[in-house]
């Protein structure tokens, strides 16, 4: 007799993006909300949507990615 396997479905929360809010990334940056506003109006930020309340979000990941596209490389001597 054969072992029936059940498969469990992962949880809605682990399929989901993770979003992040402005003040986190202030605080992961250590800058003031006027500098990621200019940032912003430059176009020098990840993309991010805005909430009905008003809010901007920003998927995890773009943040991450964006982090690492600022990184500098070092010029071999």
């Amino acid at each position: 007799m054969a072992i029936a396997t059940r498969r469990i479905a992962p949880r809605v929360a682990d399929q989901r993006e993770k979003w992040i809010t402005v003040p986190e990334v202030l605080a992961e940056l250590g800058i003031a909300r006027r500098t990621w506003q200019r940032w912003r109006a430059l176009g020098k930020t990840p993309e991010c949507s805005r909430l009905p309340n008003g809010e901007l979000r920003m998927k995890l990941r773009d943040f991450q990615s964006w982090m690492e596209s600022l990184a500098e490389t070092r010029k071999a001597s």
